[in-house]
Order: structure tokens, then C-alpha cells, then sequence
């Protein structure tokens, strides 16, 4: 049960981080990959995964992300949030966790910027034609910020995919 909490507790804080101050401390990704890879070789992984399994997922996590970082389309934070993930679930786990946190970002997306789009429609539409009616040039584009800052908190869709797996897999160890 400690395990577990020891889980959920942190993958809260990486929530809470991302979401709130869009930053990830170093000393949590390391507590996360210290505890998870400490059940896994003491048996008590609340993934039921063995110490390899956890070791594998870690270096895994970081190879998977790690091009994406060096493009520049995703944080260092978000690179080592998966490789700690892996070694709470293990290897096996992250691609599911990668494909469920990518649905989120969509979603995410999607929700900056259809509100945008509208908003930018109306305000292109009220600067297009003044109140003389003659044309005007447009104003300025669509912006997809969301306090201050444009990029997904992906490191917190990722730990929110691994809190439902979790949950699905503590629920499926209940029957």
C-alpha cells in the first residue's frame, strides 16, 4: 500500500509541477527514478515489474524522447518525466503511456486553438471593415498562449496516463 502511495504522491507532484510552474525539479525526476527502481529490486514495485524491467524502462524512456528534445519540440523535463515513468512501469508500459499522453496534448491543443481561431476570426472581422466601411488590415494573428506560455504540459499528460494505468491495473489486481 506504501508503494502505491509513494507512486500516486509522486506523479502528483509532477502534475502539479508541470501544470503550475511549468517546471519539473531535477531532485524529483531523481527521487522518482531512486524509489521506483528501489521497489522494483526490493519486489515491492506497484507495477509488479523486477528491477531489470525497471532499468530497461528508464533507458528506454530516454531514448524515445530524447530526438524530440534535440529538435526542440519538447522539454528536457518531459525526457526525463518518461524515463522516471519507465522505471516505475516498465518498458512495456511506455508506449502505451507515450500514445496516451499524445491523445491528451491533441485534445489540449485543440482546445487553445479552436478558441483562438474564433477569436481571431471576429477580431480580423471587426478590424476588416471599420465603421466607415473601409477595409482595414488585419490586425495581428492567432496566439495559442495559455499563461504566457505556448507548449502542452506533456510531462503532466504523462503522468496523468500513467495514474490511469495504474488505477487500471490496481482495479484489475482487485477481481
Amino acid at each position: 500500500m506504501i508503494n502505491a502511495a509513494l507512486f500516486v504522491s509522486w506523479a502528483l507532484a509532477v502534475v502539479i509541477f508541470d501544470c503550475f510552474w511549468r517546471r519539473i525539479p531535477n531532485g524529483l525526476v531523481i527521487v522518482g527514478v531512486v524509489l521506483a527502481c528501489a521497489l522494483a529490486a526490493s519486489g515491492y514495485s506497484p507495477f509488479h515489474i523486477a528491477f531489470k524491467d525497471a532499468a530497461f524502462g528508464v533507458l528506454a524512456g530516454l531514448v524515445a524522447l530524447l530526438p524530440f528534445y534535440l529538435m526542440g519540440v519538447m522539454g528536457a523535463a518531459d525526457v526525463k518525466v518518461f524515463a522516471a515513468l519507465g522505471a516505475w512501469c516498465g518498458l512495456h508500459a511506455l508506449l502505451g503511456l507515450w500514445i496516451a499522453a499524445s491523445v491528451f496534448a491533441g485534445i489540449h491543443a485543440l482546445c487553445l486553438i479552436v478558441p483562438a481561431a474564433i477569436k481571431s476570426s471576429l477580431s480580423a472581422t471587426a478590424h476588416l471593415v471599420g465603421a466607415d466601411g473601409n477595409n482595414k488590415k488585419r490586425a495581428r494573428h492567432a496566439t495559442f498562449m495559455v499563461g504566457g506560455r505556448r507548449a502542452t504540459p506533456y510531462a503532466a499528460l504523462l503522468a496523468v496516463s500513467a495514474l490511469g494505468s495504474f488505477t487500471l491495473h490496481a482495479l484489475g489486481a482487485a477481481r
